[in-house]
């Protein structure tokens, strides 16, 4: 009886923490408008685990847009393509991220932490490279970076005349 008990309790918590997890997302109607447009994106590594798999510096444009209720974030230089969730939102500071699959097995997350400040923002975006076995998908390895970055808007509605 007591397992029973135990059991019951333990699976009263999982269903209560998962509606939890379920009413915690980010409406899109929180992402501010200055964010949409295309951005010059200036990045310098900060910290990394793996030199040799992470650029020391790199200048991106970022393409953000809002299709009905998706985010996406494009690369015109790179031909990159991907849906962004959006984690937080607390006046001008953002938080994004992507998971992509990469090739030979491997899986990236993008973490985006940025600060509108006009037509410019600053923040920081971390990297986790996830190798996995193509034998039984048992994780083999993880590269992390942190590159500092910097933003500025070439093309999109300004800030200032919102």
């Amino acid at each position: 009886m007591k397992k029973l008990l135990v059991i019951l309790q333990l699976f009263i918590f999982c269903i209560s923490a998962q509606a939890e997890v379920l009413e915690a997302g980010v409406s899109i109607e929180e992402v501010p408008k200055a964010l949409y447009g295309i951005w010059r994106v200036n990045a310098k590594l900060d910290d990394t685990n793996s030199y040799k798999t992470f650029k020391p510096q790199s200048i991106d444009v970022w393409q953000l847009s809002r299709v009905n209720d998706r985010l996406t974030l494009n690369n015109p230089s790179s031909g990159a393509n991907a849906e962004i969730s959006v984690n937080a939102v607390e006046g001008n500071l953002i938080v994004f991220s992507k998971t992509t699959p990469y090739v030979n097995n491997k899986v990236l997350t993008d973490t985006v932490h940025i600060r509108l400040e006009g037509d410019k923002f600053s923040g920081i975006n971390t990297l986790k490279l996830e190798s996995f076995s193509s034998v039984d998908n048992h994780l083999m390895k993880t590269e992390t970076a942190q590159y500092i970055i910097k933003g500025e808007k070439i093309a999109g509605d300004s800030i200032i005349s919102e």
